[in-house]
């Protein structure tokens, strides 16, 4: 009981110790716990203010600076759309006047796809590898477009990576299997008749109900009999 009781008290005696080393820290380090706290204060004031008065008004700004270059964008008016009808803002006036906003972010999206319509495809790539998208679905389609320009460059290894980057992406039955299709594809044209025949296999076994699903057989069979395998 004794020895028990000596433990217990050399536990208490040591949480008391490093108690008062702590208030010994805390005083002799006033000044600097102070300021420190001050810095992080002013930090989060800051912040908040930057977003409130500044942010999000500049925002505001540049979604409706946005609007009536989608308006050309839908209307398939991509060179108004990206350099404006000299009254309103093209999506590079948003992304140079706007580009720190989520509009500006969005604007590089559509100024890549728009590049790529055009055919000027190195412009495309860029723009739309600078497109930084947290929407799942955006951000798919932005890797597919860019696949896309590197197929039209010829580089067909470039085009089927970014192909299998947007279908994983966001696995699912909207844009996975199309993408799947582009980089089987990619690899027909390669003459990978394996690496073909193994996506077409995946499109079939992870996405039955998709629409591409419905015309895999002849694909299928097309890979097998350029295998031997039929």
């Amino acid at each position: 009981m004794v020895k028990k009781k000596d433990v217990t008290e050399e536990r208490i005696e040591a949480v008391e110790e490093a108690l008062s080393k702590s208030e010994m820290f805390i005083e002799k380090n006033q000044k600097i716990l102070t300021i420190a706290l001050g810095g992080i204060i002013l930090v989060f004031v800051l912040y908040f203010g930057y977003m409130k008065y500044v942010q999000n008004p500049k925002e505001k700004e540049a979604q409706a600076a946005m609007f009536n270059a989608e308006y050309y964008f839908d209307q398939d008016s991509v060179n108004i759309a990206l350099n404006g009808d000299g009254e309103n803002l093209g999506f590079l006036d948003v992304i140079d006047d706007y580009g720190s906003t989520k509009s500006g972010n969005l604007a590089k999206y559509y100024a890549g796809v728009c590049y790529l319509k055009m055919g000027e495809y190195e412009n495309a790539i860029d723009y739309l590898k600078s497109f930084k998208g947290s929407d799942m679905l955006v951000s798919s389609m932005a890797l597919g477009a860019i696949g896309d320009s590197y197929i039209q460059l010829g580089d067909i290894g470039k085009g089927i990576e970014f192909y299998l980057k947007a279908a994983k992406n966001n696995k699912n039955e909207f844009t996975s299997p199309p993408f799947l299709m582009k980089a089987a594809w990619g690899y027909e044209t390669q003459n990978d008749w394996s690496a073909a025949l193994k996506t077409y296999d995946n499109i079939k076994k992870e996405y039955p109900k998709s629409r591409e699903a419905r015309e895999l057989d002849k694909y299928i069979a097309r890979a097998k009999a350029k295998l031997g395998e039929l």
